[in-house]
């Protein structure tokens, strides 16, 4: 599969569908990556966003998350993780600690992620997101995520599969 030729099919302003042998995918035009933030803060509590996502056509309830160097800058993901945390929910990090690269659907898309666990949280604003992102942020007691997140799912709203980890112990024991 590797020495297979990759090519393009089609190109959007932002993502490309591609076919390398009979298998198709979707990338981003610029390889650009995610920074994806677990923020907990000292009362054991979780951020958590909600917006809308037209692919959905409904809102989801996701980690804070943004693109890595998306407005063209040279832009690591700890700088990227601190910016959208700060943008999307209005908290700034004392820290932020790098827990590795991850892909949330490695058989249909090519992009990856970096998930950073951010430390030290301070509110220093509303978030909200910029640009119209509109955006409702939530502070959620971890012992209490997975009802949370069944009452999300009751009121239609979409669930990003990242947020499996904060259930990860509940599902494993049945709850």
């Amino acid at each position: 599969m590797d020495s297979e030729t990759e090519r393009t099919v089609w190109a959007g302003n932002f993502i490309a569908a591609k076919v390398r042998g009979k298998w198709e995918y979707v990338s981003r035009r610029r390889g650009i990556k995610a920074a994806v933030i677990l923020a907990i803060d000292a009362e054991d509590h979780v951020l958590l966003v909600e917006q809308f996502r037209v692919p959905l056509g409904r809102p989801c309830i996701e980690l804070p998350a943004g693109l890595i160097g998306d407005h063209g800058e040279d832009e690591d993901a700890t700088a990227a993780a601190n910016r959208e945390l700060e943008e999307e929910t209005g908290y700034r990090a004392g820290r932020m600690e790098a827990l590795g690269e991850f892909y949330s659907s490695p058989g249909m898309v090519s992009e990856s992620f970096a998930l950073l666990r951010a430390h030290e949280l301070v509110q220093v604003g509303s978030g909200g997101g910029v640009d119209g992102e509109d955006i409702t942020v939530h502070r959620v007691p971890l012992a209490g995520i997975a009802d949370f997140i069944a009452e999300a799912r009751d009121r239609g709203l979409g669930i990003d599969v990242r947020l499996l980890m904060l259930l990860g112990a509940g599902i494993m024991e049945g709850r």
